[in-house]
């Protein structure tokens, strides 16, 4: 199951250059992750500095 990014981003972007798929991308007001690409790797969740990134 995909990651997904929840309220607790506050837009840093670093889970995006992480990503190793770019699966990640800027939102209205978040990261989104296409569910799509992820391939439930985690990397983008281990730098997340607010740990806004949960499995989904």
């Amino acid at each position: 199951m995909a990651y997904v990014i929840t309220d607790e981003c506050v837009s840093c972007g670093t889970c995006a250059g992480e990503c190793p798929v770019e699966a990640i991308s800027e939102g209205d007001d978040k990261y989104v992750i296409d569910a799509d690409t992820c391939v439930d790797c985690g990397t983008c969740a281990g730098v997340c500095p607010t740990e806004a990134i949960v499995e989904g």
